[in-house]
């Protein structure tokens, strides 16, 4: 279902964007998921030095974006999110997150993905979310 590529190719995207200041990178993509990393660090805390709650919809937002990018043909049509939740179930104050996001709905106009962020050192589950993502023409 998703489009197999070069781990360098879809990280490539990143540049000038919100992906590269957060230094999200995209490490696996299966068929029906993708996995991406995301360092907790100054960058991504909040004021109390923990991860905040908008770089982990930033974290959800990016994976399913990049997800939706590989089922579609963007000369032709775009991802855009349309819709995110997030759950912060868990707190984190250093080390590197770990974002798996599965496709749960594949339609025509609209992806949805189920997004899991856990702490990569210990597996316990940070952060839980949805996007909603609609397919849109590509502008001219």
């Amino acid at each position: 279902m998703l489009r197999q590529v070069d781990l360098k190719y879809i990280n490539s995207f990143n540049k000038d964007t919100m992906m590269e200041t957060l230094d999200i990178k995209c490490v696996e993509i299966g068929k029906d998921y993708i996995v991406a990393t995301m360092p907790v660090n100054a960058n991504t805390h909040q004021p109390m030095k923990l991860l905040h709650g908008g770089a982990s919809a930033a974290l959800i937002e990016s994976i399913g974006s990049m997800g939706s990018t590989l089922m579609l043909d963007v000369e032709k049509e775009v991802p855009v999110g349309i819709e995110i939740n997030a759950n912060h179930v868990g707190g984190m104050s250093s080390g590197m997150v770990t974002a798996v996001g599965k496709v749960v709905h594949a339609g025509k106009r609209t992806h949805v993905w189920q997004v899991d962020l856990t702490d990569s050192k210990t597996g316990r589950l940070v952060c839980t979310g949805r996007l909603t993502v609609m397919v849109v023409p590509r502008q001219q």
